[in-house]
């Protein structure tokens, strides 16, 4: 993705790109129905923080056995960064079957829960 760089003054002389008059005309029914539109549009993963305190794992652990860099894992978990689809897919196998996924990713931590 290429970064584009711009001033203050020529955002400042951007128009902006929303209808004023449509959101002032919209109702409370329409803004339910949005609503519900944008739930309908979420994408549902398994939390990260959620399945690692499932398991019993630090930060530093979970990171490590899913080999992601921890400040990923932390932008997760934080809601900095949303997962790309990869890791959403990742994490939803951990959270079905965490011994089998980290067994697949040959986590030592992983391994070692599952041989005892």
């Amino acid at each position: 993705m290429a970064t584009i760089r711009r001033s203050l003054e020529s955002i400042r002389q951007s128009k902006p790109s929303f209808d004023r008059k449509a959101i002032e005309a919209a109702t409370e029914s329409d803004i339910a129905r949005y609503e519900r539109e944008d739930e309908a549009d979420a994408v549902l993963y398994p939390q990260p923080r959620e399945i690692r305190a499932s398991l019993n794992m630090t930060q530093v652990e979970f990171a490590a056995a899913l080999k992601v860099p921890l400040a990923t894992l932390q932008n997760w978990e934080q809601g900095r960064v949303q997962p790309d689809p990869a890791a959403r897919a990742l994490l939803t196998i951990v959270s079905k079957d965490s011994q089998i996924a980290f067994r697949a990713l040959n986590s030592s931590r992983g391994l070692s829960e599952i041989e005892s």
